[in-house]
């Protein structure tokens, strides 16, 4: 090792890069909140000037272009008329949002600087603010123009705000986002959940979580590339899952951790492989995951009760929950799964997986057939 490998390793250059990281990303992420208050702001002047009481759209339109005109003059690229339209659905998008501005201590600022603010009088509060139903209040300083700009064309204010919640809570790139609006990560999700609990997903400590969840049916996996085909093999499905690690856990969603695969379990001189596993740290427990290209049976999910059993008594501690396990299959007969887990199908799930994404008239079809299984199970526990 060279002095220069050795200075880069010093605790002290450590430190100094660690600083120096941290206040380039607050400076990137400070500007990003201005940005976004500020586009908000520009569209409610926009729709302001343009209705003034009633909506006059011929006027409308020669207003943004003039003003396109006038601002690329001053500021160069980013107010083409495209742009101003984006600025003015944003405002109209989030209206019950308001951005706080935050003005120097001691300014005497007329009404019409506070209007207007510029520079450095504009700013995002940093605060998490919700509204009573768990929706958010104000814009998350964590989420950038691009965020916002793809959660607008979300339609459904609930799915939008928990689109928002969840981007924010976990860190999701806007190609991360649109990835998961575009496969109805939230109607998935909804079967499930009361929409209040939901809207509450960021906040941990306040609401309990259940097995149930956090299992989503079905799963797309179309990130994997592969084609729907009858002859893809189990091994190759899971190879490929793995090398696409970071993929598959924002498809099962925040909290899951990857423990590893190839799990040996040994009873009696006897070798099983439970592949892959996880750990959820919402829920406390390991989270076994078994791959079936083809239509579950009776033997795959008795073969999972066991593997919960197994880790259950060998291999969870003291403050673990019961361990849950997941049975990823293309094919699946609702009323085999439901006869044969009984009692146990709190804690053992069966979800399809999908290749590719799914169109909206299907997944609607998929989502109401398994509300259709839920109520069915709730009858038979009655």
């Amino acid at each position: 090792m060279n002095d220069i490998q050795k200075q880069d390793q010093s605790p002290l250059f450590q430190r100094v890069v660690s600083i120096l990281e941290q206040a380039r990303s607050n400076v990137v992420r400070t500007v990003n909140a201005q940005m976004v208050a500020a586009y908000w702001l520009i569209g409610r002047e926009i729709v302001e000037e343009e209705q003034q009481g009633e909506v006059r759209a011929a006027y409308g339109k020669r207003l943004i272009e003039e003003l396109s005109r006038r601002l690329t003059e001053r500021y160069g690229k980013g107010f083409s008329v495209p742009n101003l339209r984006n600025f003015r659905q944003f405002y109209m998008t989030f209206q019950n949002r308001m951005p706080e501005i935050h003005y120097p201590t001691g300014s005497e600022l007329t009404s019409d600087q506070k209007r207007y603010p510029v520079g450095d009088e504009l700013a995002i509060t940093g605060k998490r603010q919700r509204e009573e139903d768990g929706s958010p209040k104000n814009f998350h300083p964590n989420l950038g123009w691009s965020h916002y700009r793809a959660l607008m064309r979300v339609e459904n204010p609930d799915a939008r705000d928990f689109y928002e919640i969840e981007a924010a809570s976990n860190c999701w790139t806007k190609r991360q986002l649109e990835r998961q609006i575009h496969s109805f990560y939230y109607e998935r999700l909804l079967k499930s959940r009361d929409k209040a609990g939901m809207l509450q997903e960021a906040n941990w400590t306040s609401v309990e979580v259940k097995p149930l969840d956090v299992i989503k049916d079905p799963y797309v996996l179309e990130f994997l590339d592969l084609p729907e085909s009858r002859r893809l093999n189990e091994n190759d499905l899971e190879a490929a899952l793995i090398s696409r690690l970071q993929d598959f856990l924002l498809e099962l969603g925040a909290g899951f951790a990857f423990i590893g695969r190839q799990q040996r379990l040994t009873l009696e001189g006897d070798h099983f492989y439970a592949d892959p596993v996880f750990y959820h740290v919402r829920l406390k427990c390991y989270v076994i995951i078994d791959l079936k290209t083809a239509k579950l049976t009776h033997g795959d999910l008795g073969q999972m009760q066991m593997y919960v059993n197994y880790f259950d008594r060998e291999v969870c501690g003291t403050d673990d929950n019961p361990t849950v396990g997941l049975l990823l299959c293309a094919e699946k007969n609702d009323a085999v799964v439901r006869y044969v887990l009984g009692e146990r199908k709190q804690h053992i799930f069966a979800s399809r997986y999908r290749l590719e994404l799914p169109d909206e008239q299907t997944l609607i079809a998929e989502l109401q057939h398994e509300m259709e299984s839920l109520h069915t199970d709730e009858g038979d526990t009655s």
